[in-house]
């Protein structure tokens, strides 16, 4: 994975990567993270506490503490600071926390959006390609892994599943975190994985419809205006108010945090919104697909 330097007033510019999983793949553990939750481990031990008496100390439930030592999730800079209060660590895990990678070599861009995004206040997604991970079956994610190309290893579908299932942890455990979503309706139609697996999908994403922070558009195939025709995009707002921006290709993607193109696509992604059917009128759309599939 490559890309370039992140610079500018802000801290971030418009910076492009390119990895070989067309950005579909989820980051693995890297040493890195494994070492972190060794040392909040052994930070926690030493206080006497167990996962159990951590969690609520931190504010975070016992299965996101035990993925975080176990190296398996990317820790938010809240559970860095208030793990760093409640075990008196003495600075260590916050200067742990500034070298965290993912994998080897991974870009920077990946880190700052995976850590805007753990702590995000808002969370727009577009999707015209594939339904986003967040919203993913288990059952559609390991058909988009074992179709791609090149090629994955089981070790690596597996890899690639549980994390994206562990990131899937934001829609239950972030509550005042608004999700938005808009969905084309051919994502459906392709029927991906077989029908079995799109009236699962249609199922489940109907399901997290019913989370108050969750909300679901349909994008109609018949449609005479349509504000996303550049391509599929994400937004996030952070807890100050700053918006950041993501944009996926074929072979590469861009982090965008440069507020005047932030601005174009918040433009687009309000307009698309209106021109997407409403929300029950996209609940209605999905049942009806679901029993048509």
């Amino acid at each position: 994975m490559t890309m370039g330097p992140l610079s500018g007033r802000d801290g971030w510019e418009v910076s492009r990567m390119t990895d070989g999983t067309c950005g579909a793949g989820e980051p693995e553990a890297s040493d890195s993270l494994k070492a972190f939750g060794e040392v909040v481990k052994a930070f926690r031990k030493r206080a006497g506490l167990t996962q159990e008496e951590f969690a609520p100390q931190v504010r975070y439930s016992v299965p996101t503490v035990a993925s975080i030592e176990q190296g398996r999730r990317f820790p938010p800079v809240d559970f860095v600071e208030r793990a760093e209060e409640v075990l008196d660590a003495f600075g260590a895990l916050r200067g742990a926390a500034r070298h965290l990678s993912r994998q080897p070599g991974l870009a920077s861009w990946f880190r700052q959006w995976a850590r805007f995004e753990a702590e995000a206040v808002s969370l727009y997604t577009y999707e015209c390609r594939l339904i986003p991970g967040l919203l993913q079956t288990e059952a559609y994610a390991r058909t988009l892994f074992t179709n791609q190309l090149p090629p994955l290893s089981d070790d690596q579908i597996e890899a690639h599943w549980l994390a994206r299932a562990e990131r899937q942890r934001l829609l239950k455990e972030r509550p005042n975190t608004a999700f938005s979503f808009i969905l084309e309706e051919h994502l459906f139609l392709r029927r991906t994985g077989g029908a079995q697996t799109t009236r699962a999908l249609i199922d489940h994403v109907l399901g997290l419809t019913e989370l108050r922070n969750v909300e679901v558009q349909v994008m109609p195939v018949a449609r005479s205006a349509h504000a996303g025709m550049a391509g599929p995009m994400q937004l996030l707002e952070t807890p100050e108010a700053r918006w950041f921006a993501y944009n996926e290709g074929q072979r590469g993607g861009m982090f965008v945090s440069e507020r005047k193109e932030v601005s174009v696509l918040q433009m687009r992604y309000a307009r698309m919104r209106s021109q997407a059917l409403s929300l029950d009128d996209s609940l209605g759309l999905l049942q009806r697909m679901r029993g048509a599939s």
